[in-house]
């Protein structure tokens, strides 16, 4: 056998994205280094596997298909070699694939795959980025075995293990007219253009906020970016309604913004690990739940500043309530 596992993933990663382009940010390979593997499983297996569209990417072939699923089977086989070793020698090793919430991973996943991977050395986190309907696809389709998700309609066949809660508040540009306020009621907004994050289930969780009150939002624009969302808000287009805290108050251009809290008895997001039911739980996914679990919580999130929940009850004054920083 003259192949390596190695470019067998490189060949999965294209089949499943067809393009060398999405594969090669997929998995932060470079573009040559696919093509490279690809020719060369090719040569060597004396098949095509792909059919190349100029400017518009691959299909596979149907020899293409069928080598993908066995592809898959012989990757999925090695790294149940890695799975085997340490359920018998009590030892966490291996690759976890893991999947997280694009808002969250700026934040959460770097610092979050450092700390995991420094307490356990014998392993490695691969990651990606994508949407809840994605990331629950992949877990069920046992692209990923782990995804960092929102406890948004989270469905039956999946455990959800939940980690920090993540009120929401108000963005806002530093120049907005109500950015000297400490705290805002939705009622107080309605008037004003907003910028809304638009990922499915987050904008169906930011407008139900409204529709509780029996409000509706002047939707100025929208965005599934939310750095454009908040470069949006810095750039006074607009107030906007988030979940994450990120450490910095500036936006991608420099400018700065101002969080403020969002008076009322809102639902907060709840970050969470999920897994598949139906698939048991190896020692390396058992590991990294127990990691996530000690290291993200209401009082401490990688890369966020996190939110105060106060055991009394607020009161509900704009003038004699702050914001926590």
């Amino acid at each position: 056998m003259r192949y390596s596992l190695r470019q067998l993933e490189y060949f999965i990663a294209a089949g499943e994205t067809l393009s060398i382009t999405l594969a090669a940010e997929r998995i932060h390979i470079s573009q040559p280094s696919i093509s490279t593997a690809i020719s060369f499983l090719e040569k060597e297996l004396g098949v095509q596997l792909f059919i190349r569209h100029h400017a518009q990417g691959l299909s596979l072939t149907p020899a293409g298909r069928d080598l993908l699923r066995e592809a898959k089977n012989v990757v999925a086989q090695a790294q149940r070699l890695y799975v085997f070793a340490s359920e018998t020698s009590n030892q966490i090793r291996g690759t976890l694939s893991l999947g997280c919430m694009v808002t969250l991973a700026p934040m959460l996943v770097p610092e979050l795959v450092h700390s995991f991977t420094t307490a356990f050395a014998t392993t490695k986190v691969a990651h990606r980025e994508a949407n809840p309907d994605q990331l629950l696809d992949d877990l069920r389709r046992s692209r990923i075995d782990v995804a960092i998700i929102y406890d948004l309609q989270v469905p039956a066949d999946i455990d959800f293990l939940p980690l920090a809660r993540l009120p929401p508040h108000v963005l806002l540009g530093e120049s907005h007219p109500l950015a000297s306020r400490t705290a805002l009621t939705l009622k107080e907004m309605v008037g004003h253009p907003m910028i809304l994050l638009d990922l499915p289930l987050s904008r169906e969780y930011f407008l139900a906020l409204f529709m509780k009150e029996d409000l509706e939002p002047n939707i100025y624009a929208r965005s599934e970016h939310i750095e454009v969302v908040r470069t949006m808000v810095a750039n006074g287009l607009g107030y906007s309604l988030l979940n994450i805290r990120p450490r910095s108050d500036q936006a991608l251009d420099g400018k700065r913004l101002k969080r403020v809290r969002l008076i009322g008895d809102n639902r907060p997001m709840v970050i969470g690990t999920a897994t598949l039911k139906t698939v048991s739980k190896s020692r390396l996914i058992q590991a990294f739940e127990s990691h996530c679990r000690s290291f993200i919580s209401d009082s401490y999130i990688p890369g966020m500043v996190a939110p105060v929940f106060d055991k009394t009850k607020r009161r509900t004054s704009p003038e004699n309530t702050e914001e926590p920083s």
